[in-house]
């Protein structure tokens, strides 16, 4: 025991040790580019601030296969999550101008909000919607904006009030997206100006990121961008070769403020300086008061933590605490605070990391969801500052994310090998009809040439065929690859005509955000003469 708290009370000593503004690990560059090259990446965005000063703000590879074009550091790349702190700033400069408080209920900035349940509604503070503890479920009603939407961000929020909770309200956390949403409406509500424009002209330009985009249109006008690509031809997503993606198609732009920011590594620079200095801007003066900076990283909701760790090589990773505060998580790492996010919307992956008491910080963003890479990366830096040994972190999630992906492949073959060799139980034609889901609107199904075709209506390009699989099943082969499918359960009622239709997604590994299992439609009823 005597010589482990030796050991403890050494590495403690060599951390505290660190020289001021150290540089980042030897031939940093050359790994970077290894890595990039083992694992695909197209190309990466990488910036790295310590003691004030940057270290580091760089790009790598290129910004679109098949072209020459080089990612630089005022390329911007979306940053999906990440975006959650840029719009808790933005609410944190309306507190400091007076105009809301944290603890404001919503509907005393916009009365026509509405959760499921009346009381919810009342209750909700605009400090409720950063912090994921809600009552929805995980994900629950992202496909109101995934992959895309023809809604209106109002629309959307409006949606919320026939979304039926999954847990009770502050009962926990789970992570959502549509409530940041509600967030950027607020914005507008409280100033008149679009969360786009606020965050713009009130954030993005007064911190100096004169390069990031808080709009779909700027993203793709700008002349330095980078295009998203993903691997969509194999068995399941993340699987096979690398394709380019449709610059529009990362992430409906109602959804911006919960993930929809691109900027490039000079402006993650100046963010990273920003948060670290509590809101002080490098040149002088502040973008934000040091007390609002202290309450955005104050967790709000605990997370995980506690108990035994895990055992196995990732297990020296994990946190004995963990919460969520305004759009930052917060946990130990290490025996130091380290308060970090990730974001990932389709076709590109980021990691923002800080680590206060070093005053230290870095972003990692990359043009593809190769995620090996940036977690690989991000354990590395985090090692190298705090004066850890070297791991190949990169090689350990490489293994973790191959042995994880081969038993999804397996579980998907071997259900779809043996489906029961039943039904339908109707003519295909009496599948055919519209139907609609109380919160996500209507989809339609229709006969043609032998065939069922299903549009979701409310997301733009969401069609297929829909194929029999068995009993009342069918899988939906979608026209667009990029998008996870579903089966369609159709429930058959005593009369024998459809009475509901349940989804779920088809791969194992879908992201949550494809929320299929929250729809139930039912049929539209028909009109009265």
């Amino acid at each position: 025991m005597k010589t482990l708290l030796l050991a403890a009370t050494a590495a403690l000593a060599f951390v505290a040790a660190l020289p001021a503004n150290a540089a980042p690990p030897p031939g940093f560059d050359a790994r970077v580019e290894a890595l990039r090259k083992q694992f695909g990446v197209p190309g990466a965005s990488i910036a790295i601030v310590e003691n004030g000063k940057t270290t580091l703000a760089k790009g790598y590879g290129v910004r679109r296969l098949g072209s020459p074009e080089p990612v630089g550091a005022d390329t911007i790349m979306t940053i999906g999550s990440t975006t959650k702190a840029f719009t808790a700033a933005d609410l944190a400069l309306l507190v400091d101008q007076g105009k809301i408080r944290w603890d404001d209920k919503v509907v005393d900035h916009m009365p026509w909000f509405q959760m499921y349940d009346p009381w919810v509604t009342r209750e909700m503070t605009i400090r409720d919607l950063l912090v994921h503890r809600s009552g929805l479920g995980t994900g629950q009603g992202d496909l109101l904006f995934v992959p895309r939407s023809n809604r209106t961000r109002k629309e959307v929020v409006t949606a919320l009030r026939n979304m039926k909770p999954k847990n009770s309200f502050r009962g926990g956390y789970a992570y959502d997206n549509i409530l940041y949403m509600v967030a950027g409406q607020l914005i507008e509500e409280v100033t008149g100006e679009t969360w786009e424009k606020f965050t713009r002209d009130h954030l993005l330009r007064p911190a100096g990121m004169a390069k990031s985009t808080s709009d779909d249109d700027g993203f793709v006008a700008s002349p330095d961008h980078a295009q998203p690509h993903a691997r969509i031809n194999g068995a399941i997503r993340g699987v096979g070769d690398q394709q380019v993606l449709d610059e529009r198609s990362t992430l409906a732009p109602v959804a911006f403020p919960a993930g929809g920011l691109s900027v490039s590594a000079n402006d993650f620079a100046r963010w990273l300086t920003i948060q670290l200095g509590q809101g002080a801007l490098p040149e002088g003066g502040r973008l934000y008061s040091e007390a609002v900076a202290n309450d955005m990283w104050r967790p709000v909701v605990l997370t995980g933590g506690g108990g035994r760790r895990p055992t196995g090589p990732l297990g020296v990773l994990q946190p004995m605490f963990s919460g969520y505060a305004l759009g930052w998580n917060v946990q130990d790492f290490r025996g130091v605070k380290m308060i970090s996010h990730s974001g990932a919307v389709f076709g590109f992956l980021t990691m923002v990391v800080l680590v206060p008491e070093k005053n230290i910080g870095f972003s990692i963003v990359i043009n593809s969801e190769d995620g090996v890479f940036v977690r690989g990366l991000m354990y590395e830096l985090l090692d190298h500052y705090l004066g850890f040994p070297k791991t190949d972190w990169a090689a350990i999630y490489a293994k973790n994310s191959q042995d994880q992906r081969t038993r999804a492949i397996a579980a998907l073959q071997t259900t779809q090998a043996t489906p029961a060799k039943v039904g339908p139980s109707l003519p295909l034609q009496s599948y055919a009809g519209d139907y609609v889901d109380p919160w996500y609107g209507p989809m339609t199904i229709r006969y043609a040439d032998g065939k069922l075709r299903v549009d979701f209506t409310r997301t733009p390009g969401m069609t297929g065929t829909l194929d029999h699989y068995q009993y009342d099943s069918f899988r939906a082969v979608l026209d667009d690859k990029s998008i996870e499918a579903p089966y369609l359960n159709f429930g058959i009622g005593p009369d024998g005509k459809v009475e509901r239709i349940t989804l779920k997604a088809i791969s194992p590994l879908a992201d949550f955000s494809y929320d299929y299992q929250d729809l139930l439609f039912t049929p539209v009823a028909a009109k009265r003469p």
